[in-house]
């Protein structure tokens, strides 16, 4: 955890922005700026979000400080990530979805942090690229 970091009460519950009440379980800490949760709907084992605690739609709206924090806890979210899952991931997807053209659905910032193994997909190379499929096997 950052030094700004708190564990949060597993009995307390948790509201945020537009997610609403996040249950207590999937609540890995949360400090002043943030909360990282579990996704409620992940992608892969662990699929993690960092979600602001006030209000905000898109990443340029966050301020400097957040925006160094918000590196911070991915940079935690990997690490406990690596520490916590068995088998341990062998790489990340890390990314958001800035804006409804861009496939967010939830109009809050969130960043997410999803772990990815060997052979989760028949094949990953492109990775992001494949939001527009024509666009992501350019080799």
């Amino acid at each position: 955890m950052t030094a700004n970091s708190e564990s949060h009460n597993p009995g307390r519950e948790l509201t945020l922005p537009v997610f609403g009440l996040i249950e207590p379980e999937r609540v890995l800490v949360t400090d002043e700026l943030f909360a990282v949760v579990r996704d409620k709907f992940p992608i892969s084992p662990g699929h993690t979000l960092i979600i602001p605690r006030r209000a905000l739609t898109r990443f340029k709206e966050l301020t400097a400080a957040e925006k160094t924090r918000l590196m911070e806890w991915a940079q935690w979210a990997q690490d406990e990530l690596q520490r916590t899952l068995t088998p341990a991931p062998e790489a990340f997807n890390l990314g958001l979805n800035d804006g409804p053209a861009a496939g967010q659905t939830m109009p809050q910032f969130h960043f997410h942090v999803i772990p990815r193994y060997t052979g989760d997909v028949s094949d990953p190379r492109g990775g992001v690229r494949w939001v527009i499929p024509s666009k992501a096997k350019y080799w």
